[in-house]
């Protein structure tokens, strides 16, 4: 796996496509460039026939440039990485850092996908591909790209509880001052966590209980591990959170029932 960092400081395990399921994505690809190449000379064979010979090979080769090379280009443009293919098995392609490709990169991975593929037969890309972790064939490594799947399980995020030892801590500790973007990082991570490297995870919860320390009031127990403690506050936030929309929602509900029984007055 590789992983990214968001804008809200957690970390993101990307999951590389397989090479079987790249080359499942090539075949179906290669298979539909080549039938809209064949219908668009058997079109120009059956309207061309008064052209002379250099007219002929300049049209054939304008049509193998149009299907195989600007189609590709102009497909993986527009949608951000997708084709027909990649769409049929899971797959996108994206940049290193994790981004949506665009017009830059997908010429680069049509141009050399050309050579690549149709002049060598797929085997300059079989054997590039072969030889790296990513499964990143020559036009990839160029523009700097590598397709990840975009089919992956839905993984169920567990509970989130204030820990046994920290429930009395939690009860009494003010945490009405953390401020909302310092508590939905801390509520990504702890989704996010059991996808993460052990020493990202540890790092990543060092930093967020250190930040979140500066508005949360008395510090929690002694020893009390990072994970924990983020766990604590976010559990005990999201608790008082609901408790008021539970209040606000009573409250709202008993002013609506006093205002209908008020007699009208025309």
């Amino acid at each position: 796996m590789s992983s990214i960092v968001t804008g809200e400081a957690v970390v993101l395990e990307l999951r590389p496509a397989s090479f079987a399921a790249r080359a499942l994505g090539l075949l179906l690809d290669m298979a539909l460039s080549i039938v809209l190449l064949v219908v668009i000379l058997i079109g120009l064979s059956a309207a061309g026939g008064d052209l002379d010979g250099a007219a002929q090979r300049a049209l054939v080769l304008a049509s193998v440039v149009f299907c195989l090379v600007i189609v590709p280009v102009a497909v993986e443009t527009l949608s951000r990485g997708l084709s027909l293919g990649k769409l049929a098995v899971g797959l996108r392609v994206v940049r290193e850092d994790g981004g949506a490709i665009r017009f830059r990169h997908a010429l680069i991975r049509g141009l050399t996908g050309f050579l690549e593929i149709y002049l060598t037969f797929g085997g300059l890309a079989i054997a590039v591909a072969l030889f790296n972790e990513r499964s990143r064939r020559l036009g990839d490594l160029l523009a700097g790209t590598y397709a990840i799947r975009r089919r992956v399980p839905v993984e169920q995020s567990a509970p989130v509880f204030v820990p046994p030892r920290l429930q009395a801590w939690a009860a009494a500790a003010d945490i009405g001052r953390i401020p909302d973007a310092t508590a939905r990082r801390a509520s990504q991570f702890i989704r996010q966590a059991g996808r993460m490297a052990p020493l990202s995870r540890a790092g990543m919860a060092e930093s967020i209980a250190t930040e979140l320390a500066a508005h949360v009031a008395p510090p929690p127990p002694p020893g009390t591990s990072p994970d924990d403690y983020l766990a604590a506050v976010v559990a005990e936030r999201r608790s008082r959170e609901l408790a008021r929309l539970g209040k606000a929602r009573r409250r709202n509900a008993e002013t609506g029932e006093r205002l209908h029984r008020l007699p009208f007055s025309g």
